[in-house]
């Protein structure tokens, strides 16, 4: 099984060697890594370019976003099995090994995905995230497109069929692609499986998407509505059906709600 990783790049210098270096030291599987910079003017180009000698493919050129990006670079990809990874974050030591051994067990699954820590700006672990069950119930469905359900990006994992049966990310996105490209998985019926392991590590500090509260704005709002009629409800979901998909939600998942509990007392002062 030969892995495929594509790395977005934009002025991310002062922590995109930390996460080329994540992708080139995973030991036990054949790796394919990808870069793909926009037009980076902070030295992170001087750094990719330094690693020119194990970086399979590297592309040099503006796009139209981040969705796009990600596309140029799986255009390139000749793996069985496709991830990526934003550059200021970063996989675990012997994720990509873990991974393989989950597809080898379960043939008939397309995705795969994991836990992951979060972790600041210097890198230390504030807390962890969770991904979510999905299953083709339309329950599952609407929890995931009204964002009370996630799969964490950077841990997760899928067969490059699936990624071209689809036609890949969808440049309308502008932030929340990696969930448009779930609900076209979701839309072609893929089987998703979540492993109690933990792959990579998310990074969130004030200038991220996430730190900066992109996901909470009006842009963000909007993709969400999106979504929910990318998988069909012509009626965008109402907000007061959201305590149901919410608590509905956590008593279908007590194990996950347990592993949320913990994590919340063990870390008080979560960002996110």
């Amino acid at each position: 099984m030969k892995f495929s990783i594509v790395t977005i790049s934009y002025n991310q210098g002062k922590f995109i060697e930390e996460t080329i270096n994540s992708v080139l030291s995973q030991a036990g599987v054949e790796v394919e890594y990808i870069v793909v910079d926009a037009g980076s003017t902070d030295g992170s180009r001087d750094i990719i370019k330094r690693y020119d000698d194990k970086i399979h493919k590297i592309v040099f050129e503006p796009d139209k976003g981040p969705a796009d990006g990600l596309n140029k670079g799986f255009a390139l990809a000749t793996g069985d099995v496709l991830g990526y990874l934003n550059a200021d974050d970063i996989l675990l030591p012997g994720a990509l090994k873990q991974v393989c051994e989950v597809f080898k067990k379960n043939q008939h699954v397309q995705v795969v995905s994991g836990h992951c820590f979060i972790i600041d700006e210097k890198g230390n672990r504030l807390h962890k995230k969770f991904s979510n069950k999905l299953t083709r119930s339309s329950f599952s469905n609407k929890r995931y497109a009204i964002g009370y359900s996630i799969l964490v990006q950077q841990s997760t994992f899928f067969k490059k069929e699936l990624f071209d049966t689809v036609n890949g990310f969808d440049i309308d996105f502008k932030v929340m692609w990696d969930a448009a490209l779930t609900v076209d998985f979701i839309r072609a019926k893929a089987q998703f499986k979540v492993v109690n392991a933990y792959w990579s590590c998310f990074r969130v500090y004030p200038e991220s998407i996430s730190g900066s509260g992109t996901q909470a704005s009006e842009r963000g709002k909007l993709e969400y509505q999106m979504l929910q009629k990318r998988l069909g409800y012509i009626n965008v979901v109402p907000a007061w059906q959201y305590p149901y998909y919410w608590l509905i939600g956590w008593l279908l998942e007590p194990v996950h709600l347990i592993r949320r509990i913990i994590n919340g007392i063990q870390s008080p002062k979560r960002i996110i």
